[in-house]
């Protein structure tokens, strides 16, 4: 959490209002988020991946660089850096094949 949040402010001011988790015990700790980053956060109705369509997506995406049980800690910054940029870059249908930068600029 404590990346999360070191991290969530550096983020384009239009693309940190909110965020959608999912209803995992890794974010039992979101109360902290919100006072920390002013970010308010919400969750996911059980059983209703639909809502987090961009988050399913993109974790489909990321498995193709990093498989399900993949050891992270075999990685540096720097190598998941590289592959956020990457899929940060990619163009998108739903955005009229322009990447999320293009789209917001």
């Amino acid at each position: 959490m404590h990346a999360l949040a070191e991290t969530y402010p550096r983020m384009d001011p239009r693309l940190r209002g909110t965020l959608t988790w999912d209803r995992g015990m890794e974010l039992a700790a979101h109360k902290r988020l919100s006072p920390d980053t002013g970010v308010d956060v919400f969750f996911t109705a059980p059983r209703s991946p639909w809502q987090r369509g961009t988050n399913e997506n993109t974790t489909k995406l990321l498995r193709q660089y990093l498989p399900r049980g993949t050891n992270l800690s075999a990685f540096s910054q720097d190598d998941l850096d590289a592959i956020a940029t990457k899929l940060n870059n990619r163009p998108r249908k739903c955005l009229g094949f322009r990447n999320s930068a293009e789209s917001v600029a």
